[in-house]
């Protein structure tokens, strides 16, 4: 299913990136002449802050759209649980945060993907749980996640596995950011934590012999995407619009150079 709704988002891609210069839409906008975006800057290398300021992959990414838009960037920095929300509700045009695809959030909303990358299981540093994999070793055991993040759904699902096979349960404790999920692993209040790929290297990189990652990466193909309100269409084309401008200018590849993401994190080779 998730694969036909990729195909049905990626298809009108080609077409609105080929038939002109992007442009903003002129009206239907929390502010004329300006993105209104919201974002949970809690999830390096995608978005966080640093002295202060937003940072990471998908601010950047936003502001080169957005300047292909002539457009002003207004982010609107809140917990990843009020996103879909504040969509919905109109306060803002756009969620810029790593969004995770997934069937149930594609009925809420309608997303431009843009990346495709896995996860991994995180353990402490010499994995004193033995713990070797998103797998059985995981029964009976704590993970810590982001309240409403595909990796609350990851580890519930595994809990869910867990208990069919007569196993002990999956503890799964909730927190607002990935930082607070690290943190409680770091210090031994869960046992593990998930987090994507590049998320992982980025938080090996940030503590070094702190945590280290267990088992192979799953869910590889996993996409993220920007997401729109349902049937706004005219922001749809305009975003996917100025991707496609990106992408082609080289801008794109540059900055999954710049936040040392793997190459196979593109959805455009």
């Amino acid at each position: 299913m998730l694969k036909n709704i990729l195909a049905a988002l990626i298809l009108p891609f080609g077409m609105a990136a080929t038939a002109s210069a992007a442009e903003l839409p002129a009206s239907g906008l929390v502010e004329k002449g300006a993105l209104t975006y919201g974002v949970a800057a809690t999830f390096a290398p995608f978005e966080f802050q640093k002295d202060g300021q937003l940072t990471g992959f998908d601010i950047d990414l936003i502001a080169a759209l957005s300047k292909k838009l002539k457009a002003e960037t207004k982010p609107m920095n809140m917990e990843f649980k009020g996103l879909i929300p504040a969509l919905i509700g109109g306060r803002i045009d756009l969620i810029n945060s790593a969004m995770y695809i997934n069937p149930a959030r594609s009925e809420q909303v309608d997303f431009i993907p843009y990346l495709k990358i896995g996860n991994r299981v995180i353990v402490q540093a010499g994995n004193p749980k033995k713990i070797t994999g998103r797998d059985d070793s995981l029964c009976g055991k704590t993970i810590s996640v982001t309240l409403g993040g595909i990796q609350e759904s990851q580890a519930r699902a595994d809990d869910t596995r867990c208990k069919a096979k007569g196993l002990d349960a999956v503890k799964v404790l909730t927190f607002p950011t990935a930082q607070d999920s690290a943190l409680t692993l770091r210090q031994g209040r869960a046992d593990a934590t998930f987090d994507s790929t590049p998320g992982a290297i980025e938080l090996q990189g940030a503590v070094p012999g702190v945590y280290e990652t267990v088992g192979e990466e799953f869910e590889s193909n996993t996409s993220i995407g920007m997401a729109t309100r349902k049937g706004d269409a005219a922001l749809q084309s305009s975003i996917k619009a100025a991707l496609g401008e990106i992408v082609a200018d080289g801008s794109y590849k540059a900055l999954i150079e710049k936040w040392k993401l793997p190459a196979t994190v593109s959805i455009f080779n």
